[in-house]
């Protein structure tokens, strides 16, 4: 009895099992952030509340990137992890107006999600269109400078939520090609090296390019 049951619930999974399929995915693109309000409590710099603009400069070193890995459980709906290096720079004018030496985070804000997917397969030939979102942490590093105070460090940014879509391109079997469009948001609350703390909300655009290998 148990070893029909056992074959049954075996034989039942399989179409499940042969659909499952393996993504990883790399791309490049261009982002840029939307000006935000900075918050600023610290001893040596005082309390600052102004409006940055910020710029990504997305092919400056380090260039902007992201890594994706996503198990498709099926023809429609799949899950995985994103990993996004952005950058974001305060402007010149920023800069000079508030007497900051440097305020960015170039070393990337690194964002890290746990996303799901949906996508519409096998329904116009090679090109299938998808749509993802997820949540996570941001992972900035830390770039301030201004009169006595300096921090050069990466740390716990805060939480982050990532929306994206897109259509991607089968070359063959395991080869495809992709872009899309992804919107990111992460409340960043950092430490400044002078015991103070800076707060703003970054909302990073982009377009990316990539290729993805499927197995």
């Amino acid at each position: 009895m148990f070893t029909r049951l056992a074959l049954a619930t075996a034989l039942t999974s399989l179409p499940a099992m042969a659909f499952a399929e393996v993504e990883l995915s790399f791309y490049l693109g261009a982002q840029e952030a939307a000006h935000s309000r900075v918050f600023v409590d610290d001893p040596v710099i005082g309390e600052e509340d102004f409006l940055a603009a910020w710029l990504g400069r997305s092919f400056e070193m380090p260039p902007y990137y992201g890594l994706r890995g996503t198990y498709w459980r099926n023809d429609r709906f799949g899950y995985g992890i994103d990993f996004s290096h952005s950058k974001v720079y305060a402007s010149d004018s920023t800069l000079t107006d508030n007497g900051y030496d440097t305020l960015e985070f170039t070393d990337g804000v690194n964002i890290l999600t746990a996303n799901a997917y949906r996508r519409w397969n096998d329904q116009w030939g090679q090109i299938t269109p998808y749509v993802g979102a997820g949540v996570g942490i941001s992972i900035p590093h830390v770039e301030v400078t201004k009169g006595g105070s300096d921090t050069f460090e990466f740390q716990i940014g805060g939480p982050a939520v990532a929306l994206l879509g897109g259509v991607s391109y089968e070359i063959n079997d395991s080869w495809a090609v992709f872009g899309e469009y992804k919107v990111s948001y992460s409340p960043l609350s950092v430490d400044l090296e002078t015991d103070g703390t800076l707060e703003t909300d970054l909302v990073i655009n982009a377009v990316n390019f990539g290729v993805s290998f499927s197995y």
